[in-house]
């Protein structure tokens, strides 16, 4: 007999949101991270949070006193060709497009609601092995150094970890690109205003956060050694130059990098088992599409849960979440990895071309809303 319907592996963002979208369902759930609470709500990573997102948000309770800085316009544009648009969240009636937040204080605000819920959450417990059976998994846990455990639950949701290369399941491309974060100052303020600039090395974003800019800039590998290696005054003036006379920059700091790859899962659920968030697809970061897909995969298997009574680990209920997944899911993975390859070549008939579409976007409004749909709410945003 399993002890729980559902072990949810990550006590993340991702993983306290789906125990809070089950909390009334009459599940029983349960949470496991092999890291402390205060290590998550720690985690100095910035997520951008679509509208979208924020409803979700809203109705799972979390988003009452949540810190975040609103984007109230997006800039985008090119180096070294014409062509412009500009999103504005007035455009669509909207206090804003997105917000910026930080995934610790996000992760604080779901878990507080968690723990007001009663759902048990198993702090420094590291889930050490699956092994999915006729009805149930049997989850073998250990941490802490106390003895390694075993929990049964008739499903599994992994909202953490990586996934394999080796795994037959999982496609990888590499980009060969490397992003560098930070947090940049400039003069008078943003005003609520993000930029995505794209160069023939990459994307260049900055994000409104607090009074300053959450700093995207990517780079293919070796340029990015370079600008890491320059002094924050020498790199400054780098980034001012791709950036253009658009806004004044007046300072770097906490300049970090990581390689950028896209990796997915062909299948979002296996064997008593399913996979959303990070554990499922990792994205490039161009258009912030990564948590708002993670949270949408996270209302979509709550809802298929709710709708399918009886055993939550059955392959009818596992297949109707797959099913409820695909067009969001690879949309949104294949609309990302196009305007990374788009807009990362020098290639001159296609810079010129995105140039051309960029000056079609900020003539033509229908378009312009449709892909401004399209980052708030997903594939699925029609106009």
């Amino acid at each position: 007999m399993a002890e729980r319907d559902l072990l949810i592996v990550g006590a993340g963002p991702v993983g306290l949101a789906l125990a809070l979208a089950l909390k009334d369902s009459g599940l029983a759930v349960a949470l496991a991270d092999a890291r402390s609470a205060d290590a998550v709500a720690g985690d100095a990573r910035t997520l951008a949070l679509a509208h979208g997102s924020r409803l979700t948000l809203e109705r799972l309770g979390a988003w009452r006193g949540l810190p975040v800085t609103p984007i109230e316009s997006v800039h985008i544009s090119h180096q070294g060709g014409f062509g412009r648009t500009l999103l504005r969240a007035s455009a669509h009636e909207l206090p804003a497009l997105g917000y910026v937040a930080s995934a610790g204080a996000l992760a604080a605000a779901l878990r507080r609601e968690v723990d007001a819920a009663g759902i048990p959450v198993f702090d420094d417990t590291e889930v050490l092995q699956l092994e999915p059976g006729e009805t149930a998994v049997s989850a073998r846990l250990g941490g802490g150094g106390a003895p390694a455990s075993t929990l049964g639950a008739r499903r599994v949701a992994c909202a953490e970890g990586g996934m394999r290369a080796d795994d037959a399941d999982v496609l990888t491309h590499d980009y060969r690109q490397h992003a560098l974060i930070g947090t940049v100052a400039v003069a008078g303020g943003h005003h609520g205003r993000a930029f995505e600039r794209f160069t023939a090395d990459g994307p260049v974003a900055l994000l409104p956060c607090g009074k300053d800019y959450a700093l995207v800039h990517v780079a293919p590998p070796a340029r990015a050694d370079e600008l890491l290696a320059l002094d924050d005054a020498a790199y400054l003036s780098v980034l001012q130059a791709q950036l253009g006379s658009r806004v004044r920059l007046t300072g770097v700091s906490g300049r970090l990098r990581y390689p950028l790859l896209l990796r997915y899962r062909r299948q979002p659920a296996g064997r008593r088992c399913v996979w959303l968030g990070n554990a499922a697809q990792t994205l490039h970061p161009v258009a912030g599409q990564g948590f708002n897909l993670a949270l949408r995969d996270v209302w979509a298997l709550a809802r298929t849960l709710r709708e399918h009574a009886g055993d939550p680990g059955a392959p009818a209920t596992l297949s109707a979440y797959a099913r409820a997944r695909g067009l969001d899911r690879f949309g949104t993975i294949r609309f990302t990895d196009a305007l990374v390859r788009i807009f990362s070549t020098d290639f001159f008939p296609l810079r010129h071309g995105r140039g051309a579409g960029l000056f079609a976007l900020d003539l033509i409004p229908p378009l312009r809303h449709f892909v401004a749909k399209r980052m708030m709410f997903g594939a699925r945003a029609w106009p």
